[in-house]
């Protein structure tokens, strides 16, 4: 028997079949019929019911305890009972194991993912929205895809599931040219006058795309003063405000109401952790270190992925610990798989400031963040490029840093640059080297602005305008390739890269 697919997880079709009972108003015979029926169909789900307890569960697998385990960085019970779930055809399970599929950012794994929800989307309004999401940040997608994108985008809100317009108008704002009839301000007022939640969001994604948050900083926290109480992303954006501002007492009331609804289950552990990393950032203002470390301390027990953000508050605040407590909370992060860990030790190891310096024991802990950790390949592609394990890899150098660079690793494409001006251990190519000087100038660095100009000024006129053409078949591969920013986030994720 095929179990059809629904959203509910199988309990609620054991309770539909035995509380309905003789509601329906039919005559007896057809009640003793539907009985009968209902007694088969439950037959049959107590026999797959067995199945499952025979193959080692203790029952049937339950996709809300999925989706608690994966609010808490359990990944491997949330993909355990959704793959059982997904095996029996519920659709929202099927959903739910694509998700993490999704969050590993491996490659073949986001192909597994796009296939699920593809096969789900038919049914699923959660496939489409999520589909429609993924699509808008694949790397390389086509003109079919972006537009499909929207198409499923647009049916899902119109099937009334939420984190819909935000990805539109990610995706209006990342590809103008691919929709030259909307004008993504205009579209986002549109919403906005029609009281859509998800438009004032929207509009704090476009200041941010626009580089002019901190000019509408009054606008972002009316907003999201009033969507906190349904959009606990709203945290991270006003401890962001409170903190440029230096609003100490509004981020401590901040703080305790976050605390307050972490406790009540309201609020993710994972925002508590991106709220900590806003009060760590000294990027945005005046820092609070210590009250960083004891969110984060609160919630590692429970959510893995902060004990890597406890180790990176220690870095970048040595008072705060010594390097066997840093040691302490990579080996939990290893242990839960959180590839941010094996970066940072990489990283450790790379700069021998906190450890000895170990060119072998970096580059392994950086191969296996690979794939998903961007920086891993950027400093594997520097570990090759300056001859740390012995000799230079001019090839294995280029591969991982321009993998880095079209990922939107910053500082990738200045170390290209100058390993094809510099010439060590490979030949010297002024053409390449122009191409990504010329990248490298969007980090407003002087170094990438002095080489820049050097490098233009030595090149031939004919050598000049190849290298502009190739300039430009790059710049339309990264526009292909831009990173995702589906989710609206206050922070950057702090990879921990090296300044050029």
């Amino acid at each position: 028997m095929t179990i059809p697919q629904n959203n509910s997880a199988p309990f609620s079709l054991w309770e539909r079949a035995c509380s309905r009972k003789d509601r329906l108003g039919l005559p007896a015979a057809p009640q003793r019929l539907l009985r009968e029926q209902a007694r088969s169909h439950i037959g049959t789900l107590c026999a797959v019911a067995l199945a499952v307890s025979l193959s080692g569960c203790a029952g049937l697998p339950d996709q809300r305890l999925a989706n608690e385990a994966l609010k808490r960085g359990d990944t491997a019970l949330a993909q355990q009972n959704y793959q059982q779930l997904a095996d029996l055809g519920y659709s929202e399970a099927q959903v739910g194991l694509a998700d993490i599929q999704v969050d590993s950012h491996d490659p073949e794994q986001m192909r597994k993912a796009e296939a699920t929800y593809r096969a789900a989307a038919d049914i699923s309004p959660r496939a489409q929205a999520r589909l429609g999401r993924l699509l808008v940040a694949k790397p390389g997608s086509t003109e079919a895809e972006k537009h499909e994108a929207e198409g499923l985008l647009k049916k899902a809100f119109a099937n009334g599931e939420g984190n819909t317009l935000i990805p539109l108008a990610m995706l209006y704002l990342q590809y103008p040219h691919s929709f030259p009839n909307v004008n993504a301000q205009q579209q986002i007022s549109q919403w906005r006058s029609a009281g859509y939640p998800e438009a004032g969001l929207a509009q704090i994604l476009l200041y941010r795309t626009q580089g002019t948050y901190d000019q509408h900083l009054d606008e972002v926290e009316k907003v999201c003063k009033a969507a906190l109480a349904t959009t606990d992303i709203c945290y991270v954006e006003l401890a962001t405000v409170y903190q440029k501002r230096g609003q100490a007492d509004q981020q401590a009331a901040l703080i305790q109401q976050m605390q307050d609804g972490h406790a009540r289950g309201v609020v993710s552990a994972q925002r508590v952790d991106s709220v900590a990393r806003v009060l760590a950032d000294a990027s945005l203002g005046k820092t609070d270190e210590k009250t960083a470390q004891s969110l984060l301390e609160g919630i590692a027990p429970g959510y893995p992925a902060a004990w890597v953000s406890l180790a990176q508050l220690l870095y970048d605040f040595p008072e705060l610990g010594d390097v066997d407590k840093m040691m302490q909370y990579l080996e939990n992060g290893r242990a839960a798989d959180q590839p941010r860990a094996e970066l940072l030790l990489g990283k450790l190891y790379y700069e021998g400031k906190w450890v000895p310096a170990d060119a072998k024991a970096a580059e392994e802990h950086f191969q296996k963040a690979v794939g998903r950790e961007v920086a891993a390949d950027y400093y594997l592609g520097q570990l090759y490029r300056r001859g740390y394990l012995g000799q230079v890899y001019s090839q294995k150098a280029l591969d991982h840093l321009l993998k880095a660079a079209r990922n939107g690793q910053n500082s990738a494409d200045f170390a290209i640059a100058q390993l094809f001006s510099q010439g060590r251990g490979t030949k010297p190519n002024p053409v390449n080297a122009y191409v990504f000087s010329q990248l490298a100038k969007a980090q407003n660095t002087p170094q990438a602005i002095e080489l820049a100009q050097t490098l233009e000024a030595q090149l031939p006129p004919q050598q000049l305008a190849q290298a502009q053409r190739l300039l430009q078949q790059e710049q339309a591969i990264r526009g292909a390739m831009s990173p995702d920013t589906l989710e609206l986030q206050a922070l950057k994720e702090d990879d921990g890269e090296e300044k050029p």
